[in-house]
C-alpha cells in the first residue's frame, strides 16, 4: 500500500494526499453482491432533521459483506481486491469451490489467486477464519466476534488489529485496538492478520469540497453558537465556552459516560488508554 502526494496545480490539490490504490485489482464490483443504499440526509420518516451535518454526497451502492464466514471447510480463491465506498478497509471477492461468491474484509497481504478457508481444518494463515480456541497465542487477528455466531464486530476498520494474549477455560484474553484488554468466549471466531489499507490515516482531503463528496455538511463549532443553541455558546468576543460539553450538557474530554453497573464490565480486564 502507498499514498501519492499530488502536484499543486490547483489550490485544493496543494496539500492533497491520496491513496495509491496499488493493491486494488479491479474497479467493477460483483453485481450479485450489490444492494441499494438510500441516503436519508439526516431526516427521519417525517422529513424532520434529527441528525445534523449529514447530506449530499456521491451516490453509492452497498457491498454485501460476509462478516460471519460461516462456509466452514469450503476453500475459496481470492478473485479480486476492491475499493468499498462504504468503509475504510478494502474488500476481497471470494469464489468458493461450490460456486458461491462472497465479499469479505481484506486483510493486509492478501493476493489474488490465494486460497482462504474458515472453520475446522483452517491453518493460522492470513485471511483464514478460525475459532479463538484454535488460534496460536500471540497471533495478530482482526474481524472478531463478540458473541458466537454474531459475525465480526471488532477490528474491522482500515489498518486495525487485535492480539490474542491468553486463554483460560472458556475465555480468551484479547488486547483490542483501543488498548483495552477484555475477555471473549473461545467459541467466537476471528480472522488471521491485520485489516488492509493501513495508509488510510495518512490521507489528506486538501479541500472542504471533498467532505461534501463524502456526504458531510459543514459543522458549526459550539463556541460560535448562541446560548439558546448550545451550553458553550454566547459571550463577548472570542470566549472559550467554559467546560467542554455536548449539546445536552453532558461533559466531554475525560468524563466517563459508561455505566458503572453495565453487565459486560466484568469482562474488561484493563481499560483503554486515555
Amino acid at each position: 500500500m502507498s499514498v501519492r502526494k499530488l502536484k499543486p496545480i490547483t489550490p485544493g490539490q496543494r496539500f492533497r494526499v491520496v491513496n495509491g490504490f496499488d493493491t486494488i485489482t479491479t474497479d467493477k464490483p460483483e453485481k450479485s453482491l450489490l444492494a441499494p443504499n438510500k441516503r436519508s440526509g439526516g431526516r427521519n420518516n417525517r422529513g424532520k432533521m434529527t441528525m445534523r451535518y449529514i447530506g449530499g454526497g456521491h451516490k453509492k451502492q452497498y457491498r454485501i459483506i460476509d462478516f460471519k464466514r460461516d462456509k466452514n471447510g469450503v476453500p475459496a480463491t481470492i478473485k479480486s481486491i476492491e475499493y468499498d465506498p462504504n468503509r475504510t478497509a478494502f474488500i476481497a471477492l471470494l469464489h468458493y469451490v461450490d460456486g458461491a461468491k462472497r465479499y469479505i474484509i481484506a486483510q493486509a497481504g492478501l493476493k489474488v489467486g490465494q486460497q482462504v478457508i474458515s472453520g475446522e481444518g483452517a491453518t493460522p494463515d492470513v485471511g483464514n477464519t478460525m475459532l479463538l480456541s484454535k488460534i496460536p497465542l500471540g497471533t495478530t487477528i482482526s474481524c472478531i466476534e463478540l458473541h458466537p455466531g454474531q459475525g465480526a464486530v471488532i477490528a474491522r476498520s482500515a489498518g486495525s488489529f487485535a492480539q490474542l494474549m491468553a486463554r483460560d477455560g472458556k475465555y480468551a484474553t484479547i488486547k483490542l485496538p483501543s488498548g483495552e484488554t477484555r475477555l471473549i468466549l473461545v467459541t467466537c471466531v476471528a480472522t488471521i492478520g491485520a485489516v488492509s489499507n493501513s495508509d488510510h490515516q495518512l490521507l489528506v482531503s486538501g479541500k472542504a469540497g471533498r467532505s461534501r463528496w463524502l456526504g458531510r455538511r459543514p459543522r458549526t463549532r459550539a463556541v460560535v453558537m448562541n446560548p439558546v443553541d448550545h451550553p458553550m455558546g454566547g459571550g463577548e468576543g472570542r470566549s472559550s465556552g467554559g467546560h467542554p460539553r455536548s449539546r445536552n450538557g453532558i461533559p466531554a474530554k475525560g468524563f466517563k459516560t459508561r455505566s458503572k453497573v453495565k453487565a459486560s464490565n466484568k469482562y474488561i480486564i484493563e481499560r483503554r488508554k486515555k
